[in-house]
């Protein structure tokens, strides 16, 4: 896990052919990692210790693209038992929804 949102993937692409790729999930929005007040970051650790949940688990991807910064992969990800992880994260509390434009801040909020 990177942080509470974005995860490596090795992803199989085809018969023994393996690319590992780093995946944010699209939709979403969590406290980051370096935040701009110790309750930010005290959310993003708690983001990224719930999305531990799927380490070392099979996922899957869909609707897969890349974001505004070159590079960055976006996409739906989920898992047998959670299912989307992005909707999950919604309902535990640990992630907004976020289609594009400015983020609300992560500070005083419960």
């Amino acid at each position: 896990m990177v942080d509470g949102d974005t995860l490596d993937v090795r992803a199989r692409i085809w018969l023994g052919q393996d690319v590992f790729v780093r995946v944010r999930l699209a939709g979403i929005d969590t406290p980051e990692l370096r935040g701009k007040c110790p309750d930010e970051k005290e959310k993003a650790r708690a983001a990224k210790a719930w999305l531990s949940r799927v380490e070392g688990k099979a996922v899957a991807l869909s609707g897969i693209h890349y974001g505004k910064y070159a590079g960055r992969v976006l996409a739906n990800v989920s898992e047998a038992e959670l299912g989307d992880l992005a909707e999950r994260l919604i309902t535990a509390g640990f992630a907004r929804p976020y289609e594009g434009g400015a983020r609300a801040g992560w500070c005083g909020v419960s």
